[in-house]
């Protein structure tokens, strides 16, 4: 799969409140392309995650 297609993966499974999975696809679109949007995505659910749920999310 190319980055944009693990972007919008990505994009699928956090709407779907799939977090885990949702931070692996960007991670992956990440390594195929460090200027990917998915950069700007994994921080915002990063920070959405330690505000909300520090418990659950470990990385």
């Amino acid at each position: 799969m190319t980055s944009e297609e693990y972007y919008q993966q990505g994009n699928a499974f956090r709407k779907q409140g799939d977090w885990q999975r949702a931070l692996n696809c960007y991670n992956e679109a990440i390594s195929l392309d460090p200027n990917s949007p998915a950069v700007h995505a994994k921080k915002m659910l990063d920070d959405i995650l330690e505000f909300y749920n520090k418990d659950s999310y470990n990385p």
